[in-house]
């Protein structure tokens, strides 16, 4: 049993936080916001009819939105309500219930590796601490040789860039590029978010 994630410690101190966070996107997406930033990027840089794993998927908003451009999706979170939400939402990609720190998707049926890797969300920053190299090995093990992984989450949240930098390279994992925006903004040592396109090292 890996340590409990920060997501799943809120969940137990506040049992409808995650119907909270589904309804909130649902009134986001109803309201007509843009919710579709990260999903752009992803499947500009992913090959057609990618293989694509949404790490700590959520509700399934952006693995929905990459199956609906005709991409092969598997979304895992460790929460699930959020996967219930997620199949209900946006059916057609695969949905699973799992910790990211025990990722292990050949003991589940899926053997090949993902041409892409996507943890947007801020889902870095709701992981265990201690389990946050790990979790990194575990999606570059899951990348296939010319893969790339994008992952995303802002500033103030308990996770410095720096550390996440040196995580990464503990993981096995280089900076491709580096972005402050799911609009390709540049990332600067002001940022205030990051996103990070990285293959295996």
């Amino acid at each position: 049993m890996v340590e409990e994630s920060l997501w799943m410690q809120k969940v137990r101190a506040n049992p409808e936080h995650s119907r909270w966070y589904i309804e909130r996107f649902r009134s986001m997406e109803r309201a007509g916001h843009d919710l579709a930033g990260e999903a752009r990027l992803v499947d500009a840089m992913a090959p057609r009819g990618a293989r694509i794993l949404d790490a700590g998927c959520g509700p399934g908003r952006l693995g929905g939105q990459l199956a609906a451009a005709g991409h092969h999706v598997v979304g895992v979170d460790v929460d699930p309500v959020l996967i219930e939400a997620a199949e209900q939402d946006n059916p057609g990609p695969r949905w699973l219930v799992g910790d990211l720190a025990e990722l292990d998707l050949p003991a589940r049926g899926i053997p090949d590796p993902f041409d892409v890797i996507v943890a947007a969300g801020n889902v870095m920053t709701f992981l265990a601490p201690g389990t946050r190299t790990e979790v990194l090995t575990r999606l570059r093990r899951h990348l296939a040789s010319d893969g790339r992984a994008v992952i995303g989450f802002g500033a103030g949240r308990g996770y410095a860039f720096s550390e996440f930098f040196t995580d990464a390279a503990d993981a096995g994992l280089k900076s491709d590029v580096l972005l402050s925006t799911w609009d390709l903004q540049p990332f600067t040592d002001n940022s205030d978010f990051l996103v990070a396109i990285m293959r295996s090292a």
